[in-house]
């Protein structure tokens, strides 16, 4: 926990009620997300009881497995919940748009627009991905069919619930950690995983929260009490009443998901949200294109060479994430001022004619000095970057004590135009307050990692068989020698002479166990 992130709890805490700690909403929020509401059967593994969904919050439709325990249910199961989502999903793979390449010498396609999920909390997520992985490999024929939506629905899923590992990814999000990414409670991170205590805070303050943990759960997990009081007897009666028991028990949670929905659209959208989200987009065309083709499903496990590339590709993805949104929200780049990664200052001297002849051409290359208040930890010949010009390099050249703070000299590059002469606004000028950082949105290439048919076979290459070296060819023997001159009179072979028996454990029994003749070995060593 960051130190702002702790004085936020304890003001939380003081006040009664949620304190914000983003200024911008860092997520994109559809304008027709689909809300997905799971609940699954205590004591089972992934199986499903029911599930809420749909894109109107006025009319949420209800499935339900009357038996959960029968694998028939859980088929029908999802073959409805696959008449559902599979369509919602087609309904983006129609309309497309150019997207330039190769700095505009060439454009690919991509879909305009792509779905949401929304759930409530993590855990929901592990659901989807535990029933993406059970139906995306069951067979359309053979024994035991299932409809051919029903395995495309297991690799939306999948897809989905990938995409969720990736950091500032919104093409499936959960409600927990999208309220907990603007506002902070005033109780542990723990007690947040509890979808409607947490909305409680933000919506009401710490009374009505501590009211809402008496009430329903947000699933997928079913409260214990309820299991036994209610829902295990509908169950083992097969009662018609159980669809309109599990109906009340998640229409809360359903009214809370469109409640967040509403309050994180109050919130004005990160400058680059915009562009989280077209990379969200460019993942969809791309699998959208996969399937369509005829591809493979997902495999049940990544080999070495694709976990490596995927662990990197996750890496990357969330340090770039934290960059950006330190970038478009100062309060969180607050966070790096006090860590020293960062700092704010006001521009006192610049010289944005100056020009670098040292080298083989001139090229331009500003001057400014920043005078700032807050502690500097940078040393000399350190690359920073402002949030406002993200494009400019600015060389820390020296910094030297100053009243009450330090004067920093900083000699700029790029982001001002190709000539000898500075873009109007692109150099800073005297009086404007700016901001450096250590951070970076610079593009970091990624190690080399080998082919998978170049791996060991302890990492899921394939073994390397080699053909056995034959013993070098002797001139004077023949290749083939003939069996009846290979034993020549002058070396024969003399039998092994026979072994002699044991006298302690011989089965002879003229031999057998006598103590007269184990060697006394004490008495020999004496």
């Amino acid at each position: 926990m960051s130190t702002l992130t702790a004085l936020a709890r304890a003001q939380a805490v003081v006040a009664g009620r949620a304190q914000p700690v983003a200024t911008v909403r860092h997520l994109h929020v559809h304008d027709h997300p689909m809300v997905l509401i799971p609940l699954a059967m205590a004591g089972e593994a992934n199986a499903p009881l029911a599930m809420m969904i749909g894109t109107d919050p006025a009319r949420p439709r209800l499935l339900t497995v009357d038996q959960p325990r029968n694998r028939a249910d859980r088929f029908r199961f999802a073959a409805e919940l696959a008449e559902v989502l599979v369509p919602h999903v087609g309904s983006f793979a129609a309309e497309t748009e150019d997207v330039p390449v190769d700095r505009g010498k060439d454009v690919r396609q991509r879909y305009v627009d792509a779905p949401q999920l929304w759930v409530p909390n993590p855990a929901g997520i592990d659901f989807l991905r535990l029933l993406g992985r059970s139906t995306r490999f069951l067979k359309i024929d053979g024994d035991h069919p299932v409809p051919p939506a029903v395995p495309l629905l297991g690799r939306w899923l999948t897809f989905f619930a990938n995409s969720a590992e990736v950091p500032g990814s919104t093409l499936l999000t959960n409600a927990v950690q999208a309220l907990g990414l603007h506002w902070v409670t005033g109780q542990s991170g723990a007690e947040d995983a509890q979808f409607g205590v947490q909305l409680a805070w933000i919506e009401q303050g710490a009374a009505a929260a501590r009211e809402a943990e008496n009430g329903p759960v947000a699933g997928p997990a079913t409260d214990p009490d309820f299991d036994n009081r209610v829902l295990a007897p509908l169950i083992e009666r097969s009662a018609p009443e159980l669809r309109q028991v599990l109906h009340e028990l998640l229409l809360p949670t359903w009214q809370r998901m469109w409640r967040t929905l509403s309050l994180l659209r109050t919130l004005p959208a990160g400058e680059r949200v915009r562009s989280r989200w077209d990379a969200d987009r460019d993942a969809f065309t791309a699998f959208s294109q996969h399937v369509a083709e005829g591809g493979p499903p997902q495999p049940r496990r990544d080999g070495a060479v694709a976990a490596a590339a995927r662990l990197q590709r996750l890496e990357s993805a969330a340090a770039r994430y934290a960059v950006q949104r330190a970038f478009d929200d100062p309060l969180v780049l607050a966070e790096y001022r006090l860590t020293g990664s960062a700092f704010a200052g006001i521009v006192t001297l610049a010289n944005p004619d100056r020009v670098d002849d040292t080298g083989r051409r001139p090229v331009l290359r500003p001057r400014i000095m920043v005078h700032t208040t807050e502690p500097v930890r940078v040393e000399p010949n350190t690359n920073l970057t402002s949030p406002s010009r993200p494009a400019q390099k600015a060389k820390v050249i020296s910094v030297a004590p100053a009243a009450g703070g330090h004067d920093v000299l900083l000699e700029l590059s790029g982001g001002m135009g190709r000539r000898l002469v500075a873009e109007p606004g692109s150099v800073p000028a005297v009086g404007e307050p700016i901001t450096l950082t250590t951070l970076s949105e610079a593009y970091r290439p990624g190690g080399a990692l080998p082919d998978p048919a170049e791996t060991p076979w302890t990492h899921g290459g394939p073994p390397i068989y080699e053909e056995p070296t034959p013993p070098p060819a002797d001139d004077t023997a023949p290749l083939n020698p003939d069996p009846a001159t290979a034993l020549t009179p002058e070396a024969p072979l003399t039998p092994d002479p026979a072994p002699t028996p044991d006298p302690v454990f011989s089965s002879d029994p003229a031999l057998a166990y006598r103590p007269e003749v184990i060697p006394n070995t004490a008495a020999t060593s004496l």
